[in-house]
C-alpha cells in the first residue's frame, strides 16, 4: 500500500492566509489571532488539550481525530518550529511545544541552516537542507509503512504541492479575512486540475475543503 503525504487540518482564513507576518516568540502566528483560524477544532471532544468534559462532535470532532490517524512521521518548514531566521544563535530552542510535542513520531524540519537532531519524549526532529522529494523520500522511510504529514506552514505546502507531492489535503476555511500573510492560495480552485475536490460546511462556521489527488 502506498505511503500517502497527507495535509491534516490546516486552517486558513476566507482569503487563505494561514499564518500572519512578523512572527515572534510571543506571536506565533505574527498579527493573526490563531483563536480566529482553530476555535473549531479546539470546541471538539476530541481536543487533546480539551481539560473539561464534553465538546462536540460530527464532522469537527472526527476530523480532529483523523489528525493523527495512521502517521509515522511529519514535514514541517523552520517557522513552524520556531521564529528564529538565519543561522541558529545556538541550540537551546527546542520548539513551541515543550517537553512532550504532540507528535509522536519523528520531524522533518525543512531550513537552510542545519543544526544537529535532538530528541523529546517520542519524537525526534532532524533538520534538513534539500529539496521537497528528498525530505520526503526520508520521511517516508521514517515512517515505517504509516502515512507522512505535511504540517506547514502555507510556505512549505505551497512547495509540496508545486512539486505534485501531495495525495490529500484537508484545509480548514475559517470566515474571517486578515489582508496580508502568509498566504496557501488566491483560491482553492487553483488545484482543480490535479485535485478532487468535497466542500462541506460545518455548523461551527468553518468549511471543510477536502482534497484527494487524481
Amino acid at each position: 500500500m502506498k505511503q500517502l503525504l497527507r495535509v491534516q487540518n490546516f486552517n486558513v482564513s476566507s482569503d487563505g492566509i494561514g499564518a500572519g507576518e512578523d512572527q515572534t516568540l510571543e506571536r506565533p502566528f505574527g498579527h493573526v489571532d490563531p483563536g480566529k483560524l482553530f476555535a473549531w477544532a479546539g470546541a471538539t471532544a476530541s481536543w487533546p488539550m480539551r481539560a473539561e468534559p464534553g465538546g462536540s462532535r460530527g464532522l469537527d470532532d472526527y476530523l480532529t481525530r483523523d489528525y493523527g490517524r495512521n502517521i509515522g512521521a511529519e514535514i514541517m518548514g523552520r517557522n513552524k518550529f520556531g521564529p528564529q531566521r538565519g543561522p541558529w544563535q545556538d541550540h537551546e530552542w527546542q520548539g513551541w511545544w515543550g517537553d512532550e510535542p504532540p507528535f509522536h513520531s519523528p520531524v522533518f524540519v525543512m531550513t537552510h541552516h542545519k543544526r544537529p537532531s535532538f530528541t523529546l519524549s517520542d519524537t525526534t526532529f532532524h533538520f534538513v537542507d534539500d529539496d521537497p522529494a528528498t525530505v520526503l523520500e526520508r520521511a517516508r522511510e521514517a515512517a515505517q509503512g504509516k502515512d507522512v504529514r505535511l504540517g506547514g506552514g502555507a510556505t512549505t505546502i505551497r512547495e509540496f504541492l508545486d512539486a505534485d507531492l501531495v495525495d490529500s489535503l484537508h484545509v480548514a476555511v475559517s470566515p474571517k479575512e486578515f489582508g496580508t500573510g502568509m498566504r496557501l492560495w488566491k483560491s482553492p480552485d487553483e488545484l482543480l486540475d490535479r485535485f478532487h475536490l468535497d466542500v462541506v460546511p460545518s455548523p461551527s462556521g468553518v468549511t471543510h475543503y477536502l482534497f484527494w489527488h487524481r
